[in-house]
């Protein structure tokens, strides 16, 4: 595997970490950076460990009875798996959008208001500077500014996406998982949700996991390709889709598999 060397900052570091669920491995110690204000793709075929990944960052894996792991996976330099983290703080500092929108059934403020009020905001100038702002940040509010009461159930699939993702934004995380965040949507919802995550990359660092891999060709900054529960190999995305390394990852996005 080709290991590309970080530029800059590094917010999460992986070292040799697998993740199982019972005797099953889905991950096989995984070694990677991932640095600061990037967008990283991850890539592979099904049942190749992206979502399992992602699971991994936040913890969301510890769900599943029988889920058990090896190895680091480190913020700001401590262990996310030591024994006296407080998982819904993480979970709360990684905001997760996934691959089918949930909006709350409530109203397109109340939705993007939640968060901020169960975490103790009460004052209603405060609420309404957090929902413009994180709506405007999912490049919403301009679509919506005119009918905040109006459900967010009555949205179209690609405007519930972005609410969503304005949702967690409200809580005001430092890291922004995605998982299939556009596979059922229309190509102009898409590139919408694609313009935010560019602009939000100076905020935020944001880990994409697509199988749409010119979605990945068009936003990540750095790319990884995951096979098998194993990663391939990382690098910059335009190495990574001109001169891969490794065949597999060449075969991968040659349509030879997958």
């Amino acid at each position: 595997m080709r290991r590309e060397e970080p530029v800059g900052s590094v917010a999460i570091r992986v070292s040799r970490f697998s993740h199982y669920f019972g005797a099953e491995q889905t991950l096989a110690e995984l070694d990677l950076d991932i640095n600061r204000n990037e967008i990283l793709g991850i890539i592979g075929p099904a049942r190749s460990g992206k979502s399992t990944f992602l699971c991994a960052l936040n913890r969301l894996n510890d769900l599943v009875r029988g889920s058990r792991v090896e190895g680091r996976i480190e913020i700001d330099g401590r262990n996310i798996y030591d024994a006296d983290v407080d998982v819904i703080e993480l979970r709360r500092k990684l905001g997760t959008v996934f691959a089918t929108p949930i909006p709350l059934p409530r109203s397109i403020l109340e939705n993007v208001a939640f968060g901020p009020r169960m975490a103790g905001v009460r004052d209603r100038v405060r609420l309404d500077e957090v929902v413009r702002d994180s709506l405007e940040k999912a490049g919403l509010w301009e679509e919506v500014k005119d009918r905040l009461d109006t459900s967010g159930l009555k949205l179209s699939g690609g405007q519930q996406q972005r609410l969503c993702l304005a949702r967690i934004l409200a809580l005001k995380p430092e890291f922004i998982l995605l998982d299939e965040p556009t596979s059922g949507l229309d190509p102009i919802s898409t590139m919408k949700i694609e313009d935010s995550l560019r602009k939000l990359k100076k905020d935020y660092t944001i880990i994409l996991v697509t199988n749409n891999t010119k979605q990945a060709a068009r936003v990540a900054d750095r790319t990884a390709f995951f096979l098998n529960g194993g990663l391939i190999e990382i690098g910059p995305t335009a190495g990574i889709f001109t001169a891969p390394a490794d065949k597999r990852t060449d075969d991968y996005l040659r349509g030879r598999f997958g």
